[in-house]
C-alpha cells in the first residue's frame, strides 16, 4: 500500500493540532466564568501540552524538529530583557 505522507508530514500535522488546541483551550479557560468548567478545561490543557511535547520529542529526536543551540550572547540579552520587563511589574 503506497503511503500519501511522510511521517514528517503526519507529525508536523500532529504538532500543528496540537498547537492550536492548546491555544483554543487556553483562551477558554480565561473567559470561562464557572469555576468548575475552567478547572475541566485547565485539565484538558495540561493533557494537550503533554500530548504536544511528545509529538515534539518523536519529531526533535528523530531529526524532523531541529533545534539548534542557542547563542551564549542572545542568552545573555534575553535574560536581561525579561529582568527589565519584571521590574517594571
Amino acid at each position: 500500500m503506497e503511503q500519501l505522507y511522510t511521517e514528517k508530514e503526519i507529525l508536523a500535522d500532529a504538532l500543528a493540532a496540537e498547537k492550536t488546541a492548546t491555544d483554543h483551550y487556553n483562551t477558554f479557560a480565561n473567559e470561562c466564568v464557572h469555576e468548575n468548567v475552567r478547572g475541566a478545561i485547565l485539565h484538558c490543557l495540561e493533557q494537550e501540552h503533554a500530548i504536544q511535547q511528545d509529538v515534539f520529542e518523536v519529531m526533535h529526536a528523530k531529526g524532523l524538529y531541529p533545534t539548534p543551540a542557542a547563542e551564549e550572547k542572545k542568552v545573555e540579552e534575553a535574560k536581561q530583557k525579561f529582568a527589565q520587563a519584571r521590574k517594571t511589574f
